[in-house]
């Protein structure tokens, strides 16, 4: 284990209990045989111990109080800075990490050490039933001015902790964003600003789809977040793949 790279994985929580412990069990069990260090940041509410909650050896599960601005942006980046892992990935309260996901992208980041982020394919759970949503083996800067590529989801991607930080190569996730909308494509387009994201091609996520978006019919928020990312990624009307997404609004 001691040559395998620590795994720290985040969940920012806004206390749905039950959907919470089978993400964190999802963790916890992954099959990994480097340490996965489980953090679960709690956005300014009580925080659960999850003392019911078995911890495997070669795991560990902390709970913490979200430490910055209330929102996933700032739950994230608090596990981030109090993570001990080379390497972070992020879950969400409702989705689920697989079997094997993070074995397989350790290894695809060992075969490629110059792959900025490493991702995998998602199953999108809806009516019960799961549907595949396929992410591309290889993802550029460019490719992402032209596409939201939905299926690098934040719960199927991995970072070097070190990049998120302060200072790092890509920064914290951004606690500006109007009413965080466009948070992970705008994490996604400075990942891949400083290199390529690959992707594990087997679906190693589970991702719950069955919710209304919390940003349906929120016409202002989305103008706000919208309108902050096209002056943040001047590309998007310099560069001759942004500006077809710019023009059909497809910039998320």
């Amino acid at each position: 284990m001691s040559n395998l790279p620590r795994v720290t994985a985040v969940i920012a929580t806004i206390g749905r209990p039950e959907l919470l412990r089978r993400a964190v069990r999802s963790l916890l069990a992954q099959d990994y045989p480097g340490e996965v260090e489980v953090i679960v940041s709690y956005d300014h509410i009580a925080i659960d111990p999850l003392e019911d909650v078995a911890v495997p050896a070669g795991r560990t599960l902390r709970t913490v109080a979200n430490q910055h601005r209330q929102g996933l942006a700032g739950g994230r980046n608090t596990g981030a800075q109090l993570g001990t892992g080379e390497l972070i990935g992020f879950c969400d309260d409702d989705d689920e990490w697989l079997p094997g996901k993070l074995d397989a992208q350790v290894r695809l980041w060992r075969e490629h050490p110059e792959a900025a982020a490493v991702s995998c394919s998602v199953l999108l759970r809806s009516d019960g039933r799961d549907h595949r949503m396929l992410a591309p083996a290889r993802a550029e800067f460019e490719d992402l001015l032209r596409d939201r590529v939905a299926a690098l989801h934040s719960t199927s991607t991995i970072y070097r902790r070190e990049d998120l930080l302060p200072g790092g190569a890509i920064g914290p996730f951004d606690e500006e964003l109007p009413a965080s909308y466009g948070e992970d494509y705008d994490f996604l387009l400075r990942t891949a600003r400083t290199g390529p994201i690959l992707s594990v091609t087997a679906p190693l996520v589970r991702v719950l789809w069955d919710r209304p978006s919390f940003f349906a019919r929120r016409w202002e928020n989305m103008a706000a977040g919208l309108t902050y990312l096209l002056r943040k990624f001047p590309e998007f009307e310099s560069s001759p793949r942004g500006r077809p997404a710019r023009r059909a609004g497809g910039v998320l």
